[in-house]
């Protein structure tokens, strides 16, 4: 026999009640345990996250299913002691919140049965949206739309929520949506004409509790699709965030709301167009650059010639152009650095008629940026975070090719 009476199955909005305390156990969180002997308070399991409330002043932060031992609650506050009776009170905004994710979930994984025989394998509750892994084959955007639209139609229709209790004999005649493993009575959540499955959670009364459904995303996952989902209250507060962030966005491009996303797509197409006429004058500057370097090179006994020069806040691509012009002229290596941000980059080149295997230098000189490179005998990138250290490791790869 279970140790605590769980009144959740019975009146999923009940959320005062008195009960006695039957044990209180001291746990490694810091935390106490308390268990009751009757609760209305409901504990993880079944995808759901535990309610949370109080018990007398004591706060309670989480309660934990331990099955015929009863539902423990951890608490922070005020110890009670044993045989004393408390009085316990269930955050309803949170409660309200799982009661509208939970049967929102029964009544789309009904929707997906019914729509394609796509079975849902598994069921999560997050904190802001919840997730069904679903066994459907071929899922586009247009099938998961129609599961949405049904199971908005079932909620407007503000159908009968009940819940009864059966044998495990009796289900055998009963069409349920999944089957269970549980043994002995089972607790089955019964949508009127519409659905019916085994399940311990809190549920709406009505499914025009459950106010609304939507989905906000869907992909492959495990050979399944999942489906990120979200009902009630949380379909709202999703929607003021949608529509803020949309405002704010036309708002740049100086347009209507529902006008932003031409907007987006005409800039993206401007910069692209931009991106190929600016490439050639890049190309032309990173020619000009080497060409000026080149002349204050350094020369080296064997007649090749070392380019070194730090640049500030110039990116990888950049470089990689000036380093490239720099190197189409014979016996020329380009030894190369840029500050940008919080980051110090080196690229290292020769010409194919230049001395020097630019990987190994690079190893050396990112050692001293603390930092990580690599690359071929010809040309080799890298870079670290000691900014300090960045003339440095140029020079030490100069003397080196020097020395050799």
């Amino acid at each position: 026999m279970d140790r605590t009476e769980r009144l959740y199955y019975k009146d999923s909005h009940l959320i005062e009640f008195e009960a006695r305390v039957v044990e209180v156990t001291e746990r490694v969180s810091g935390w106490t345990g308390v268990t009751l002997d009757r609760t209305a308070f409901y504990p993880t399991g079944g995808g759901q996250p535990s309610d949370t409330g109080t018990l007398g002043s004591a706060r309670v932060v989480e309660c934990i299913d331990r099955e015929k031992d009863g539902v423990l609650h951890l608490i922070q506050g005020r110890n009670p002691q044993v045989g004393e009776t408390v009085r316990g009170h269930v955050d309803w905004p949170r409660r309200l919140d799982h009661i509208q994710q939970h049967t929102g979930q029964h009544i789309l994984s009904q929707a997906f049965i019914g729509l394609f025989g796509a079975e849902t394998r598994s069921f999560r509750m997050m904190a802001e949206s919840s997730e069904i892994d679903v066994d459907l084959d071929n899922p586009t955007d247009e099938r998961i739309e129609r599961a949405i639209e049904l199971a908005n139609e079932i909620i407007w229709e503000d159908r009968l929520v009940r819940v009864r209790e059966v044998t495990k004999e009796e289900t055998a005649e009963l069409p349920l949506r999944k089957d269970s493993a549980r043994q002995g009575e089972l607790r089955l959540v019964e949508i009127e004409d519409y659905d019916l499955s085994p399940c311990g959670g809190t549920h709406a009364l009505r499914t025009g509790e459950v106010g609304i459904i939507c989905a906000r995303s869907w992909e492959r996952a495990k050979g399944l699709t999942r489906i990120e989902f979200l009902a009630g209250r949380r379909v709202l507060l999703d929607y003021h965030r949608a529509n803020q962030t949309a405002r704010k966005t036309a708002a740049l491009f100086s347009v209507g709301r529902d006008e932003a996303t031409g907007a987006a797509v005409r800039l993206l197409e401007e910069n692209k167009d931009l991106q190929r006429r600016l490439r050639p004058l890049e190309e032309l500057a990173a020619r000009v650059q080497a060409d000026e370097l080149l002349a204050g090179a350094e020369q080296l006994p064997d007649q090749a010639r070392i380019i070194k020069h730090i640049f500030d806040g110039l990116g990888p691509e950049t470089l990689r152009q000036i380093a490239h012009a720099a190197v189409r002229h014979p016996g020329t290596i380009a030894l190369l650095g840029s500050i940008e941000g919080d980051g110090a980059r080196l690229i290292f080149a020769r010409s194919d008629d230049a001395p020097g295997n630019m990987n190994e230098l690079m190893r050396d000189a990112c050692a001293l940026l603390e930092g990580r490179g690599g690359g071929r005998p010809e040309m080799a990138q890298g870079g670290g975070h000691l900014l300090e250290k960045l003339p440095e490791a140029i020079q030490l790869a100069a003397r080196k090719l020097s020395d050799s």
